[in-house]
């Protein structure tokens, strides 16, 4: 959930001809400005054209991102989710925009959100409450208000859905994706079908309630007993498919002036209880919440130092199987131990590179591999690049470990054929990637090997 941003909308567009037009009208400037840069682009020099060309997508990505802003629902989310790839196959103009789409989304006005809860709840529930009209955060698929049980003055959150979000999904990836191709700014061999699928099968999940009410009593349930996170409890009373009700729990943004001033051992101490979170996820319960951006956590402080996470927001959970998990841990220990054959069988099994797969590919590949867990390295791993002191310490902030990995990266697209990844990577990689961004904003300084050995030694 993002922060709230000053302007409201009286109302968004929910059926999917009004959604479908606004799309078109995208669609339509683009063909306008790709026209132009036909014809101005006959008397400029190569670097010219290039300048002008970023400057062209600069702009739709800056339209896109305004005209989705106000749509809401699954258009927004794709954006959002696509974002994640776009390191490595979006212009960095195009990819910008896309990532402001998780910061820049205003809020519905409470005139809109009123008919929307009585219409969820009815009418005798709702007066069982007193409810905030100001939102409390909002984000593609919802808004959240503060909300107040009359009988216990118990306080609590709704956490309320656009209207028909749900049933526009199919058309609204469709529009998108057409003018991703519209606008020709993908590697020709990159297959979106089963990205898209994969997006699809994730939005279908988040915009029912009841499941997300039954992962954060399964959550609530795994972590009663672990004092270093608090994850809300779940009033079944006040939900259902488009509405749900959970506690209110305070807690600080992680970029807070508060939190961001605690000592290094605190911050320390809190970067280690997330990543040992993660593992948790990844390797004991097999299932991992894959929406890791910084809105969907918060600090709540200890006057003893015994700091804890408030967590929120499990409607992106998603289960792996123990067959690829296995496989993907493997992937894991062979990079971490340099374990060459361990490292190639788990990748060939998980079909991520193959037998006869150029030799420079593999060396890239495996490079690339290898490099991503660098903060879990030895301080004398020859590998070791990174800012790590003689105690193993690693400064999460001040790496450039992701700079080299994009790197990397684009040294794969320029010599070699695009390949899609499996899909079931689309959602574990973002949960990886922001669980690097999360401990990167607490500026841990931290020895955090033992941490991955605790689990590792399991595999």
């Amino acid at each position: 959930m993002s922060e709230i941003t000053k302007k409201k909308l009286d109302k968004i567009k929910s059926s999917v001809l009004s959604r479908s037009l606004s799309m078109a009208k995208l669609s339509f400037s683009a063909g306008a400005g790709i026209a132009s840069q036909g014809i101005t682009g006959l008397f400029k020099s190569k670097e010219q054209k290039s300048s002008e060309w970023n400057t062209f997508l600069s702009q739709q990505a800056a339209q896109f991102s305004k005209e989705v802003g106000e749509l809401k629902g699954s258009i927004m989310k794709a954006g959002q989710m696509l974002s994640m790839y776009g390191e490595y196959f979006f212009p960095p103009e195009v990819n910008h925009f896309f990532k402001t789409l998780q910061q820049d989304s205003p809020a519905l006005k409470w005139e809109a959100i009123e008919p929307l809860v009585i219409q969820y709840l009815g009418q005798e529930k709702m007066n069982e409450l007193e409810i905030n009209k100001e939102p409390l955060a909002c984000a593609s698929m919802g808004q959240v208000h503060r909300a107040k049980i009359k009988s216990t003055q118990q306080e609590i959150v709704l956490k309320i859905q656009y209207p028909n979000v749900d049933l526009a999904i199919d058309s609204d990836l469709k529009a998108v994706k057409s003018f991703i191709l519209f606008l020709k700014i993908l590697p020709k061999d990159l297959d979106l079908d089963s990205i898209f699928l994969e997006i699809k099968t994730m939005l279908t999940q988040e915009s029912d309630y009841e499941h997300e009410a039954e992962k954060t009593t399964l959550f609530y349930q795994r972590l009663s007993n672990d004092p270093r996170f608090i994850v809300p409890k779940v009033y079944p009373e006040y939900s259902n498919k488009k509405i749900l009700a959970t506690s209110f729990e305070s807690g600080l943004r992680l970029d807070s002036e508060v939190i961001q001033s605690l000592s290094q051992e605190r911050r320390n101490k809190l970067a280690k209880n997330f990543l040992d979170l993660y593992y948790k996820e990844l390797f004991d319960w097999k299932e991992l919440q894959t929406d890791p951006h910084a809105g969907n956590y918060k600090i709540r402080l200890s006057a003893q130092g015994n700091d804890q996470w408030v967590l929120y927001d499990f409607g992106a959970t998603r289960a792996y199987s123990e067959v690829f998990l296995k496989t993907y841990h493997g992937m894991i220990k062979g990079a971490l131990y340099h374990d060459q054959n361990l490292f190639r069988n788990s990748a060939k099994k998980l079909n991520l590179i193959f037998d006869h797969d150029d030799k420079d590919l593999l060396h890239l590949f495996e490079s690339f591999c290898f490099q991503t867990v660098e903060p879990f390295m030895e301080a004398d791993d020859p590998r070791q690049l990174g800012p790590m002191d003689k105690q193993g310490n690693y400064d999460w902030k001040n790496t450039d470990l992701p700079k080299r990995l994009s790197a990397k990266v684009m040294e794969i697209l320029k010599k070699h054929t695009v390949r899609t990844p499996p899909k079931e990577l689309l959602f574990l990689d973002r949960k990886t990637g922001g669980v690097f961004i999360i401990v990167s904003m607490l500026k841990a300084n931290m020895n955090s090997r033992d941490i991955l050995l605790k689990y590792l030694e399991k595999v």
